[in-house]
């Protein structure tokens, strides 16, 4: 077998903007295997500033990783566990290599064979104007989960605009989920969640900054919002850690994404605890392209899903590959009919 890897930068039709900043492309990797007649591939969807293995010597793992591939070894990325995103491109690669096309990685899945999934419908920052934008168009395709991006602009601002969408659909008509990527001071955050719970919301990601655990716990302990852990749980490797943060914090929900825990082994393992700390969860893609969706969703519907999970990226960028996937009326679907663009990925892969 024959293992290799590439960059490949996506570009946003829109930059995309986030408390941490504005996005207008990714850079994004893959790991392709050959073996006879047969193609694997998987995409290491490094998120920069982000992931915990976005570090100088990145090429130089992959590099590694595909002579782990070719080894042999039944699951060689456990020499991995520092480099997250490298450990999901492995296990793709592998049950790409091994499935009966190279973008069908779980036999029998509920996702390939006609079961959507329910997705929430994202918006990113921007003026109010575009914001609303935003919600107009997604609640016109059909979306009955939201998820908004919040914490760039002025809280008020952003609390009037939310409060515009409830006095037009009730909680029961359309949840609302907001994302603060952390945006939020913690000696205020307490305040502003008394503020945003009287607007019916599902929940609020990641209120205040990752890696203060105990303020963290204050909040979830405190807070009449339901909280749920995103950037926390990043670069947090070993079984027992994970556990010590769970314990500590007591989240109300965790948010998975598999390039940036782990992949499939390492999310399993935070779904795991979760539960035995009686925490919610749900799958959110991380901006990959269509091959790493395909594969997040796949194993998604594997877990019995029924919350909204965020897996609605897949439009976002102009040089995505045309595939099965499509977004419709707030479901993820993969239409078995319509093909991959496969002469488009040989082509990057050569």
């Amino acid at each position: 077998m024959k293992a290799s890897f590439l960059k490949y930068t996506l570009h946003f039709k829109r930059p995309g903007g986030t408390s941490r900043g504005v996005l207008t492309q990714k850079d994004t990797y893959f790991i392709l295997l050959e073996d006879q007649d047969r193609m694997g591939i998987g995409e290491a969807g490094l998120f920069r500033g982000l992931s915990w293995d976005d570090v100088p010597d990145y090429d130089i793992q992959l590099e590694r990783a595909c002579r782990a591939l070719e080894s042999g070894e039944t699951e060689p990325w456990n020499a991995f566990s520092a480099y997250p995103s490298i450990v999901f491109a492995m296990e793709q690669a592998l049950r790409s290599l091994e499935g009966p096309d190279p973008f069908l990685l779980f036999h029998e899945n509920p996702f390939t064979t006609g079961e959507s999934l329910p997705i929430n419908g994202l918006i990113w920052m921007g003026d109010l104007s575009y914001m609303k934008q935003q919600v107009a168009a997604k609640l016109a395709e059909g979306f009955t989960c939201l998820k908004l991006k919040i914490g760039a602009l002025d809280f008020q601002e952003e609390l009037g605009m939310l409060r515009e969408i409830r006095r037009e659909f009730s909680a029961g008509d359309l949840e609302i989920r907001v994302d603060a990527n952390g945006a939020f001071p913690s000696n205020i955050a307490l305040e502003r969640l008394k503020w945003l719970s009287e607007l019916q919301l599902h929940s609020i990601e990641q209120p205040i900054r990752a890696g203060q655990p105990d303020q963290m716990a204050e909040l979830c302990a405190r807070t009449p919002l339901p909280i749920a852990l995103d950037e926390e749980l990043i670069g947090c490797l070993e079984t027992e850690s994970k556990s010590a943060l769970l314990g500590t914090i007591r989240p109300q929900y965790i948010i998975l994404k598999p390039s940036l825990v782990g992949g499939y082994s390492g999310s399993e393992e935070w779904i795991h605890l979760a539960e035995l700390y009686e925490s919610g969860w749900w799958v959110t893609s991380a901006l990959e392209s269509n091959i790493g969706l395909n594969a997040i969703a796949q194993w998604t519907s594997t877990l019995g899903v029924d919350r909204p999970q965020g897996l609605g990226t897949g439009s976002l960028f102009t040089n995505n590959f045309d595939s099965p996937l499509e977004v419709r009326k707030g479901r993820l679907h993969y239409r078995s009919g319509k093909p991959w663009d496969i002469q488009k990925i040989y082509k990057i892969c050569t």
